[in-house]
């Protein structure tokens, strides 16, 4: 059982959750990208990062990043986040917002898994250890504890579609059986 505090916490972290994602994807979808010194860039576009992979799945990375639909994939992954992030802010289909942003933090780390070295798009130096791969632990997390079911729109409207049973690897039964 989670005491007050462990719960708001909990909400915190689906909550600020949901802001990145969100925000990462309002901005691909509304503003271009701008230079250090301030000049607007063409729009964003994921072709650079696509064709800069070096992960397990590069070759599929690059091929997407050449690929004639560049634009339409774009226009996904900026639409996928801004879902993910709306579903984890509002607890509103909470398992299936977990469900997406472990897909795409998934892509995202398999693109570039940091070896140890550095590299000019990341912010530091990493070890297999990154951003992404927190994150993902945090989302399973949140993932975990069903926060929809306790602060969101999950916990009025009964609308949380399940990834997994509610009740996976419960064993407890009669009255110190969590409510599903």
């Amino acid at each position: 059982m989670t005491s007050t505090a462990q719960r708001v916490v909990l909400v915190l972290l689906r909550t600020l959750i949901g802001w990145h994602f969100l925000y990462e994807g309002y901005t691909k979808l509304v503003f271009p990208g701008w230079a250090r010194t301030g000049a607007p860039l063409a729009r964003w576009s994921s072709a650079a990062y696509l064709k800069a992979a070096t992960g397990p799945l590069a070759d599929m990375f690059h091929a997407m990043g050449n690929s004639s639909w560049i634009g339409t994939l774009d226009l996904v992954v900026a639409v996928a986040l801004v879902a993910v992030g709306l579903s984890l802010m509002l607890g509103f289909f909470t398992q299936t917002g977990c469900a997406g942003a472990l897909g795409l933090l998934a892509m995202f780390y398999l693109s570039a898994i940091p070896v140890g070295l550095p590299e000019a798009r990341a912010e530091g130096t990493y070890l297999f250890v990154n951003k992404n791969l927190i994150e993902a632990a945090a989302v399973l997390v949140v993932f975990s504890f069903r926060t929809g079911r306790i602060a969101g729109l999950d916990r009025w409207w009964g609308t949380e579609i399940a990834v997994l049973p509610a009740n996976a690897g419960s064993h407890a039964t009669g009255a110190n059986a969590e409510a599903t």
